[in-house]
């Protein structure tokens, strides 16, 4: 295998840095380029994973096949299956023809599936499939079709936390991760950023004709120490921002701190819209919140319903006709056939002191008390979060239940019950 220079890789592919962990990536990828094993590679956007599928393909045996770039994220989930593997005409409404998918079409060469954790679930099936045989089928058609195609995909998302809550198939991760690739976040890269900078405010001073801009010592370490969010990509925006409105072209520390926006996307404090529950549901505003707080309430109640009845009808009483005492508040524990002890602690308070409340006050509880029943009616509230729920999805059960929490089935008695099927 013919060992090429990471430098000359580097200047052919317009990577720009020299820190140990990008020199890894771009050697693994270098080293992998020769086989036909997949390829993931993972980082934060911006940091130009773009760069890495190129340097695969150009360096395998395929280099001379085509090479297709998809963002799985820009296309529609309806078309996305007929994307990459192709339709027959009449599969569907607007299939005036038959058309052939990406696999077809890059047969013998590569295909760069960018933001592949945003693919639906059948799709990950279909594309699991193509990974393992090489087989496809079209979209309207029961022919299968072979495909020799190398695929290269990356992904900002965290796969792993995708697997765990069910968005992404486990065993597609593992035929894609044969060969993991991690890009560095730019605030990993410190010493790279003068580097970057140099060359974005370069090539800006080349393609406008004018003088390049430098930075003082201490404009220089205020880019090293700044977070990047957006890492290279917002860095080459804010060098191009100050080469084009600064007029002057030695950039002081004043200068620079004009342009950084402290209060980037990622470096906020959490708002209330952002506050996720215990399985990590996000939802828009604190009304939402409070409604499904409410729903779970209703829920823990029906399941404590449960418990009790079969409690006492394990103690061989009818839950329609128990009556408790005062001797039965008093007792704590109920003993079942199993003869298994439960406690069950049951408080009895003395009825409170006597309170004198005027007219006027009483009015105002009574309204009081009117409203809060109608806002907080649990069915009410359970059918208004069905309805944003499906709108939110729009109007994808599946979706939707996974959203609530609860099945399908369930979901589907409720829109009967609150008349919601349309």
């Amino acid at each position: 295998m013919v060992k090429h220079s990471l430098q000359q890789v580097k200047q052919r592919f317009g990577i720009i840095g020299n820190t140990p962990e990008l020199d890894r990536a771009i050697d693994v990828a270098l080293q992998v380029a020769p086989t036909d094993l997949s390829v993931l590679i993972t980082g934060e956007s911006g940091t130009g994973k773009e760069n890495f599928p190129q340097i695969v393909h150009q360096y395998s045996k395929r280099k001379h096949g085509p090479y297709f770039a998809i963002n799985c994220g820009s296309i529609p989930e309806g078309t996305i299956d007929s994307e990459l593997f192709g339709h027959e005409k009449g599969s569907f409404t607007s299939a005036t023809g038959s058309r052939k998918g990406y696999f077809e079409v890059a047969n013998g060469g590569t295909l760069f599936l960018d933001e592949v954790g945003e693919l639906p679930m059948p799709t990950q099936a279909r594309l699991l499939r193509v990974l393992e045989s090489g087989e496809f089928i079209k979209v309207g058609s029961s022919k299968v079709e072979k495909s020799d195609v190398r695929v290269v995909a990356a992904t900002n998302m965290d796969m792993v936390k995708g697997v765990e809550k069910g968005k992404f198939r486990e065993d597609l991760y593992y035929r894609l991760n044969s060969v993991p690739i991690r890009i560095p976040p730019l605030r990993d890269r410190k010493d790279d950023i003068p580097l970057l900078f140099r060359k974005f405010t370069g090539d800006c001073a080349e393609k406008y004709m004018m003088p390049p801009i430098t930075l003082t010592d201490d404009a220089r370490e205020i880019l090293k120490s700044y977070r990047w969010p957006g890492n290279v990509r917002q860095l080459k925006n804010i060098t191009e921002q100050i080469s084009i409105i600064e007029q002057e072209r030695v950039i002081t520390i004043d200068i620079i701190q004009k342009y950084l926006p402290y209060n980037e996307v990622g470096m906020i404090p959490v708002a209330v819209s952002q506050i996720q529950d215990s399985e990590h549901k996000s939802f828009a505003n604190e009304r939402e919140i409070l409604y499904q707080v409410l729903f779970d309430m209703k829920k823990d109640i029906t399941d404590l319903k449960q418990v009790v009845k079969n409690i006492m009808e394990e103690s061989g009483q009818h839950p329609a006709s128990y009556d408790p005492s005062p001797s039965d508040m008093q007792s704590s524990s109920v003993i079942p056939n199993d003869h298994t002890r439960v406690s069950v602690p049951m408080k009895y308070e003395a009825p409170p002191k006597k309170i004198t409340i005027n007219k006027t006050d009483r009015n105002d509880i009574q309204d009081a008390t009117e409203y809060e029943e109608s806002a907080l009616s649990i069915s009410e509230v359970e059918k208004e979060m069905i309805a944003k729920a499906l709108e939110r999805h729009k109007g994808k059960r599946k979706f939707a239940a996974t959203d609530l929490g609860i099945s399908e089935r369930t979901l589907y008695r409720k829109i009967k019950e609150y008349r919601l099927e349309s």
